[in-house]
């Protein structure tokens, strides 16, 4: 029922953008998509959704080809290769190729709750981060969550404490909001790509890492790790990476098309993947000692890592202002 809803969508933008009169003859355009999760995964789904989406919307004149599970490369190659034109489109956590001003989404407990983090990736800030993009070569035409908060999980201990994460290797990806914050905890930080992490935890190259419960259960990362911290640390963005020049190749119809059959899916994409993690988190808790920050250490970890904020600000990255504007449209809800 929820899929059909979405699909009637299709039908709105061919009557907003005058299908009508399309020829059967009229030229088609190739959209080469490649993405790193599981083809179970939210993500996966979503683009499923899409390619659905776009195909019927422009009566076949957009066709999708989607590739997941790694299978083009790592996500860090897939940006690179949406940027040289090798493949079309991306989504992903090397986010912070297309703009730095990514991190400021992902600043440690910016938000204290999953709408906050919608209202802001849904607002003018958002929008404008997106913008940032097309300077380094990458057309956004929407923005959602990676799914929910990320948590920790590691083989060593429960999580009480940030001294209780002093020393531990924690796997981290190259996000520098990430490695800042658990630096700033005490943490040893591993760089790892996200598809080699199992086996980085499994050989002990790292002892534990950090995701929300969707990317922990798809990527099995619970077979080899014993403890699971409910931190609510962090959200990450889901930008929908394009290629400037095959988007700009498109006619303006099409074009039309793309953007709102990729504003509906990345509105699907957040409707279903944050549906799911609750279900998510309950399987966990059956795998993996589980443990909840409590209210009384919560402010312990928010004070060890509240200069990971400034460091950022002095790079360059966003402006006070910025952040600012970003705590106003998380506190308003």
């Amino acid at each position: 029922m929820v899929r059909r809803k979405w699909l009637g969508l299709a039908v709105l933008v061919s009557l907003v953008v005058g299908l009508g009169g399309l020829s059967a003859w009229a030229d088609t355009y190739t959209f080469t998509f490649g993405h790193a999760q599981p083809l179970t995964h939210p993500r996966h789904l979503s683009m499923l959704f899409f390619e659905q989406l776009v195909e019927e919307a422009s009566q076949g004149r957009v066709q999708v080809e989607l590739f997941g599970a790694a299978v083009l490369g790592s996500e860090a190659e897939l940006m690179d290769m949406v940027k040289l034109g090798t493949i079309q489109g991306t989504r992903g956590g090397a986010f912070q190729k297309a703009s730095n001003k990514y991190i400021l989404i992902t600043l440690p407990f910016l938000f204290a709750n999953v709408d906050q983090a919608l209202a802001l990736v849904r607002s003018d800030v958002g929008a404008s981060i997106n913008e940032a993009s097309l300077a380094n070569g990458y057309y956004v035409p929407a923005l959602g969550l990676a799914g929910g908060f990320r948590q920790i999980t590691n083989v060593v201990r429960p999580i009480e404490t940030p001294a209780d994460i002093a020393g531990m290797k924690i796997r981290a990806p190259g996000i520098e909001s990430i490695v800042k914050t658990f630096e700033a905890l005490g943490a040893v930080v591993t760089s790892i790509p996200y598809n080699d992490t199992y086996m980085g935890l499994k050989t002990g190259v790292a002892d534990g890492q950090e995701n929300p419960c969707s990317n922990i259960v798809e990527m099995k990362f619970y077979e080899v790790q014993n403890y699971m911290t409910v931190v609510n640390y962090q959200v990450h963005p889901d930008p929908f990476f394009v290629n400037p020049a095959w988007y700009n190749s498109l006619p303006a119809d099409l074009q039309a098309i793309f953007d709102a059959a990729a504003a509906a899916t990345m509105a699907y994409s957040d409707s279903i993947w944050l549906a799911k993690e609750d279900g998510y988190r309950a399987f966990l808790e059956t795998q993996l000692e589980t443990n909840v920050v409590t209210d009384e250490n919560r402010p312990l970890f928010i004070n060890q890592v509240a200069s990971v904020w400034q460091y950022f600000i002095d790079k360059g990255y966003f402006t006070q202002a910025e952040v600012d504007a970003a705590v106003a449209i998380a506190s308003g809800i």
